[in-house]
């Protein structure tokens, strides 16, 4: 009986895990093309600032609710707030550091759209995926094999030939600075390989609810955010308005973009950053085709070459069974004699 219940337990595991990560890719793929174009053709100029900041209370409100489930009444709601949040100032100081990261990575963006071409963006922000791989190395002691290491570097190649021949779009409207955009790019993969992995650390490394997690960090992301507001645009926030420039469009940004953080933060929690990578990779692919579709971008035989080189090492890399679920057999090993001391 025991080996069917494992059984059992593992395949409920692999379509959750299919499942969040198929939306995650559908909401990034959306998400780029619509930022895109909300930073490209609008008139009155919305500030990036402001939907970076709405966006964390969005994400906070989300968690709350999702905490409020989880503990299945107010009374314990409560109770883990004031246990997790108002009695941890260790762990909202610990939480705070993925999400000033967080912050500028997610800033970063909306400069980077503002000044590159999608396609050039995409290319580019693939090189979050061998950071991201070299921070699991250092900072989660795990340890990736030759056909990993492949696969990490044959998936960035096969982006590059993805966007390798890019058509360009008449739809610009807007002034771009490409150096400034690429200084955006360059910090953003940085922020994003670093805060993935402490964040997947912070998660995997105690029995902490995700979605207490999520409110620790959104509660120091609000704060970041508001300063970032302030510092940046807080003149023009006076004179014109917090919400000034706000379309359908923009709001739908907003939305897919807190859900991506949401479902991040989930992924995360089952899986591992570099998977999350892979993930991001497939919504490229997707995006393409939503914009020749849209904008009327023609498909190259690079581009057929670099979708079939993504497919290919995507398969390879999840060839090799890792334990994503654990930070290392040490630490396993210390629980086990806790738990058995404590029988």
């Amino acid at each position: 009986e025991v080996p069917t219940l494992t059984m059992a337990t593992e395949q409920v595991s692999i379509y959750f895990k299919i499942y969040c990560l198929t939306v995650m890719t559908l909401v990034a793929a959306t998400y780029t093309v619509a930022l895109r174009y909300t930073r490209t053709v609008s008139k009155d100029m919305y500030f990036s600032t402001t939907a970076v900041c709405l966006t964390e209370i969005i994400k906070l409100i989300l968690s709350l609710g999702m905490l409020a489930k989880e503990t299945g009444s107010l009374g314990k709601l409560k109770a883990s707030i004031t246990e997790n949040i108002f009695r941890s100032p260790k762990e909202l100081l610990k939480l705070s550091v993925p999400s000033l990261v967080y912050a500028v990575q997610n800033n970063m963006a909306f400069v980077a759209l503002s000044n590159l071409d999608a396609a050039v963006y995409q290319v580019t922000y693939q090189l979050k995926i061998p950071c991201t791989a070299l921070c699991t190395v250092l900072m989660l002691h795990r340890s990736l094999n030759r056909l990993q290491w492949f696969s990490v570097f044959m998936l960035c190649g096969g982006v590059t030939l993805v966007q390798w021949n890019p058509a360009t779009s008449n739809m610009v409207q807007v002034e771009q600075n490409p150096i400034l955009g690429f200084v955006a790019i360059a910090i953003a993969v940085l922020c994003s390989g670093f805060a993935g992995v402490y964040f997947e650390k912070v998660l995997k490394s105690s029995d902490t609810s995700l979605w207490v997690r999520n409110i620790q960090m959104y509660l120091s992301g609000i704060l970041v955010t508001l300063a970032g507001v302030y510092m940046s645009d807080a003149a023009n926030v006076v004179e014109k308005g917090f919400f000034f420039g706000y379309t359908p469009w923009v709001c739908f940004v907003i939305l897919l973009a807190s859900m991506g953080g949401l479902y991040t933060s989930v992924v995360v929690k089952y899986t591992d950053n570099i998977m999350k990578g892979f993930s991001a990779a497939l919504a490229i692919v997707l995006s393409t085709i939503a914009s020749v579709t849209l904008f009327g971008l023609q498909i190259t035989a690079t581009f057929a070459s670099g979708t079939f080189l993504v497919c290919i090492s995507i398969y390879l890399y999840g060839l090799p069974k890792q334990e994503t679920t654990k930070i290392s057999k040490e630490e396993m090993d210390k629980s086990s004699k806790q738990k058995l001391i404590s029988v």
